[in-house]
């Protein structure tokens, strides 16, 4: 099964990788007049001259057509690293963006790594544990804001081991629940009714970290309970309930 994998989190050969560009305009999301098209090009070494200082290669070229333009200001390119012109390395994505008709063509540049596949061998199963830490934890009623996750693997320090279970924590999927505790405006008897957030997927990922856009306006004030889920394979961790509060 193909893997869909953000830029941070470790791709390897044979993965699809979702590239996303944001754009905004006095600091608020603001679609541009067109994405134009989307260049990949590789960082290679044997390429570097006095006019190519990082060695960049074109290995592909999108047209504006094949971006995805999924929400204001918010733009997505799924590129196929099962291509043969892909191999272990630094690439840059170079978007060619028509901001308005009035201004000059932009371009935009950021960088992603193809990872080698990280190979462990072990006579024993996967039996380590993660730890699970989230911030801020107290929202002023009305805000909207990032909530911030972090996956912290219990294992021994500077091993491979360690190594290993860091990709685990970066490749894997990680959800998010939320459900109210203690509410001014009373709770619902029923569990499934106190659930504001339903194990939903956190798609924001950069290395070991999640990130959730929490919009408290339509949420009650008080104390709720907040999890979080990591599956990988066959095996699943879900964390122990933390508390988040918002006020008035």
């Amino acid at each position: 099964m193909t893997r869909i994998l953000e830029r941070y989190q470790n791709p390897v050969i044979g993965d699809l990788i979702n590239l996303r560009l944001i754009t905004y305009n006095s600091n608020n999301l603001a679609d541009v007049q067109e994405v134009q098209k989307v260049e990949i090009f590789f960082l290679d070494e044997n390429e570097i001259t006095a006019t190519n200082p990082s060695g960049q290669r074109l290995v592909e070229e999108f047209d504006g057509t094949a971006v995805v333009a999924e929400d204001t200001g918010q733009y997505l390119l799924q590129v196929d690293l099962s291509d043969p012109c892909y191999t272990i390395g630094r690439y840059v994505d170079v978007w060619t963006l028509n901001v308005r008709d009035s201004e000059p063509i932009q371009k935009q540049s950021f960088c992603f790594d193809v990872y080698p596949d990280l190979w462990y061998a072990t006579p024993t199963p996967v039996v380590y544990d993660f730890s699970f830490h989230f911030q801020p934890n107290m929202y002023r009623k009305g805000s909207k804001q990032w909530l911030i996750a972090e996956i912290i693997p219990n294992v021994p320090r500077g091993s491979d081991l360690q190594k290993y279970y860091e990709n685990l924590a970066i490749v894997s999927d990680l959800r998010i629940t939320i459900s109210m505790r203690d509410c001014q405006g009373g709770c619902p008897v029923e569990e499934d009714l106190r659930v504001v957030v339903d194990n939903e997927l956190m798609q924001v990922r950069e290395k070991r970290h999640g990130f959730y856009k929490l919009d408290t306006e339509d949420l009650e004030c008080g104390i709720y309970d907040v999890w979080f889920q990591l599956d990988f394979g066959d095996n699943r961790y879900i964390s122990d309930r933390m508390q988040m509060q918002i006020y008035d």
